[in-house]
């Protein structure tokens, strides 16, 4: 399953699919704040990236505040064994946690990512839909957040080139595409 949007001279390509087998330059973690990996997606990148991606991490750790990534943060990370080349961490909101904040902890993921990747002149970027998973937030929710703030940076800023969102199965791709149709009209 597949669609896609074209925004100015960038595309937004929705897809069902395994996060850890992208090509694109970057794919985003939703990781917890300690960066030690955990389950869901930042789970399986941490399976396939090899355990060189958690010695990254844990020296990454050593340059934050406290140890840990703020909610909303973004950092980056070679990607080891994966077929991206690298690994941008995120660390989405808790929904039940977060209350009215939720909404803007969540955009700041997808704007801090896409900064990253626009400093590092990347031409590709995957995202998950973040913080739908156990951190609770509902993908009805969280897909126009997502993707209205991709079409934002996109609009503004021109690149990366693709931005891509490997969903997990064809209901969250479906809240997806609607939410992308919505926001595209």
């Amino acid at each position: 399953m597949q669609h896609s949007f074209a925004i100015g001279d960038s595309k937004l390509d929705l897809w069902v699919g395994d996060i850890t087998t992208q090509t694109t330059d970057a794919i985003v973690s939703a990781a917890n704040a300690l960066l030690l990996g955990g389950g869901g997606v930042d789970g399986a990148i941490h399976r396939a990236a090899g355990p060189e991606l958690l010695d990254a991490c844990k020296a990454l750790k050593k340059t934050l505040p406290g140890g840990v990534l703020r909610t909303g943060g973004a950092v980056i990370t070679p990607a080891f064994k994966l077929a991206a080349k690298h690994v941008i961490h995120c660390v989405g909101p808790i929904y039940d946690r977060e209350g009215p904040e939720a909404p803007e902890l969540l955009s700041s993921c997808y704007r801090e990512a896409l900064a990253i990747a626009r400093e590092r002149a990347l031409g590709s970027i995957t995202f998950p839909s973040i913080a739908t998973g156990v951190y609770g937030y509902p993908v009805d929710d969280a897909a126009p957040i997502a993707l209205g703030t991709v079409i934002d940076e996109l609009r503004a800023h021109g690149r990366p080139q693709l931005v891509r969102f490997s969903l997990f199965d064809a209901t969250i791709f479906n809240v997806y595409r609607r939410a992308g149709e919505a926001l595209l009209r």
